[in-house]
């Protein structure tokens, strides 16, 4: 029998009602023999996510030396929800013990950890199936990292001797043998290891939404569905802000060549949307599989005559950031020319002017320029790379659409074209790639 690994996100398991259906749901199948899940999101638009209460529980802690006032509406969150599952299953004293260690550690990351661990027990005895906490399988080294090496035999080890398990996400053991958490969306992670680990033949990931979609429904209405994605082209949507999946989820699955399943758990019948291994993935007509982006770039341009023949210049660049403790996100260059992409709210507090002081400082440029206050737009796709005149549609395209282009960055597989342009003409130029690709031989 074939292994399915299913992770469901917050919103699938805000109450009993939706943890109902998702225990339903994966019995279904019985192929879907290991389950990893999230902590409890919002039930409606005003509600609040448990994991937020949490870190509301970790600042109480640290300030009054107890949580007793938030921790009770996180109590009462979990009772209910095993109330409304109707489940004979006495919940006290976990959330007690829970209640004491909150308050002794005093860790945001133990805290943070608790609304999956909570709800991964509940899950487990709906199911009657096996808990296996993630802090006794999954681990991080010393630098912060998740521990290939050390976690993935114990994963697998350990699964082999249950039929069936449910198994917390987002958080592992820290080199130290503390709780460490993944990034927020962090289950998605955790799912993809645990499918990794026991060779799953796929990773479903359950969410409130039936897939992803070539664009932002809220800047163009309607757009169509993506039923078939490969990794490559996932992982540039996801990082540009198509968050239905955690960016960082696909590593995990893509080096065992397991494919994901985007569903929504509130409409099973839906299709969703496959992401294949890119070796086994056919483009499927379209140019463009997605759009996608970000606001809010600073662009720092240099200038120097000769620069391509000036050894180190790109690395003396790159350390006056790394001095600075700040990420770049791209670098086009030129032979005389080079461009620093970089998320605005890193450069705060007056670092944007000690990197300009120390640029002018270490590498004497001609020129130097700051653009602020740039978005950054992904157009994507691997049907791309064999089509001619794909650049000049896209471009026509801004042209025509009043669009001013201040920066242009394209990778040698064509996998994508990135343009950088102003905040304000953000939406439109969404709507300009989109209707060029999608719409205009409709």
């Amino acid at each position: 029998m074939s292994t399915v690994v299913c992770k469901f996100g917050g919103t699938s398991l805000a109450d009993g009602n939706n943890i109902k259906r998702v225990t339903d749901i994966i019995l279904a199948d019985p192929c879907r023999r290991y389950a990893v899940v999230s902590a409890p999101g919002k039930r409606f638009s005003s509600d609040t996510k448990v994991t937020d209460l949490l870190y509301a529980c970790y600042q109480e802690s640290t300030e009054k030396g107890n949580c007793s006032e938030t921790f009770a509406k996180i109590r009462q969150r979990f009772l209910t929800i095993v109330k409304e599952l109707g489940l004979d299953f006495d919940m006290n004293p976990i959330l007690d013990q829970t209640e004491r260690e909150i308050e002794e550690k005093k860790s945001a990351d133990f805290t943070a950890s608790r609304g999956e661990y909570l709800n991964a027990r509940i899950v487990a005895a709906k199911l009657g199936w096996t808990f296996i906490d993630a802090k006794d399988i999954i681990f991080f080294d010393k630098n912060g990292a998740f521990d290939e090496q050390k976690s993935y035999p114990l994963i697998a080890e350990r699964l082999r001797k249950v039929g069936n398990a449910v198994i917390p996400g987002f958080y592992g053991t820290d080199a130290n043998g503390n709780i460490k958490t993944f990034s927020r969306g962090g289950s998605d992670i955790s799912g993809s290891i645990i499918a990794r680990a026991v060779n799953a033949e796929l990773y479903e990931n359950w969410t409130d939404v039936s897939g992803f979609l070539a664009c932002d429904p809220r800047i163009v209405d309607k757009p169509e569905k993506i039923e078939v994605i490969s990794f490559k082209e996932l992982r540039e949507l996801s990082y540009m802000g198509a968050n239905v999946l955690h960016a960082d989820a696909i590593f995990p699955v893509r080096k065992g060549d397991i494919p994901i399943k985007i569903k929504n758990t509130f409409r099973p019948e839906d299709v969703g949307t496959l992401i294949l291994p890119s070796k086994k993935y056919t483009p499927q007509g379209n140019l463009v599989t997605g759009i996608a982006g970000k606001k809010d770039f600073t662009v720092i341009f240099l200038e120097k005559s000769m620069m391509n023949s000036e050894i180190g210049f790109a690395r003396k660049a790159l350390s006056v950031l790394e001095e600075e403790g700040v990420c770049f996100e791209h670098m086009p260059s030129g032979i005389d020319t080079l461009s620093l992409v970089i998320k605005s709210k890193f450069l705060k507090d007056g670092v944007l002017d000690r990197i300009i002081t120390k640029i002018k400082e270490q590498l004497a440029p001609d020129y130097v320029r700051v653009l602020e206050n740039i978005a950054l737009v992904a157009t994507v796709g691997h049907g791309m790379a064999n089509s001619v005149g794909t650049s000049a549609r896209l471009f026509s395209a801004l042209s025509e659409a009043g669009i001013n282009v201040r920066m242009i960055d394209q990778g040698s597989s064509e996998l994508n074209i990135i343009v950088g342009i102003d905040n304000d003409d953000y939406e439109k130029c969404v709507r300009a790639v989109y209707y060029e690709f999608f719409c205009a031989n409709k």
